[in-house]
């Protein structure tokens, strides 16, 4: 949750890709329609559910490139992947097997991938800390700062 903090989500699509099947490189679009209604959603984030296992299909493998590197991608099903809606990204030729997953994107409270990465990094080092030094001080201090930099960062 925290890594998205996600405001509106878009419906989740489906594909299967079997026998070659593959999707060349690219970027998604910025704004998605939802079929049936006037509402739109800003693709901050992009999500990829995978339902298949790695070793029922060979290749399949979503190669993701952003900020971050280039990354390959292959989880186990019930996994998803979370990566900024900016990134180029592609999946590789299905050569065996099928690869079977939902896709489906995301508009961010926080439109900025740079400030959800901190705010992201300092959540999880409240929680650590929370965990390591319970009722420690400076715990109420971070909490704080990190509340007052969602503040002045989301759009609602």
């Amino acid at each position: 949750m925290s890594a998205a903090l996600p405001r509106k989500i878009f419906p989740p699509l489906f594909n299967r890709y079997e026998g070659g099947e593959a999707f060349g490189y690219h970027v998604d679009n910025a704004v998605r329609g939802i079929s049936g209604t006037a509402e739109r959603v800003r693709t901050d984030l992009s999500a990829t559910l995978f339902f298949s296992e790695p070793d029922s299909y060979d290749g399949g493998v979503l190669g993701i490139d952003d900020t971050y590197g280039p990354r390959a991608v292959k989880l186990p099903a019930g996994h998803m992947v979370l990566y900024p809606g900016t990134s180029l990204h592609k999946v590789n030729p299905v050569t065996r097997g099928a690869r079977v997953s939902s896709f489906f994107w995301m508009q961010s409270l926080v439109r900025e991938d740079s400030q959800r990465a901190l705010l992201l990094d300092m959540d999880v080092a409240i929680q650590r800390l929370n965990q390591d030094a319970a009722g420690h001080p400076s715990i109420v201090q971070l909490t704080g700062i990190y509340h007052n930099l969602l503040r002045r960062w989301v759009d609602v």
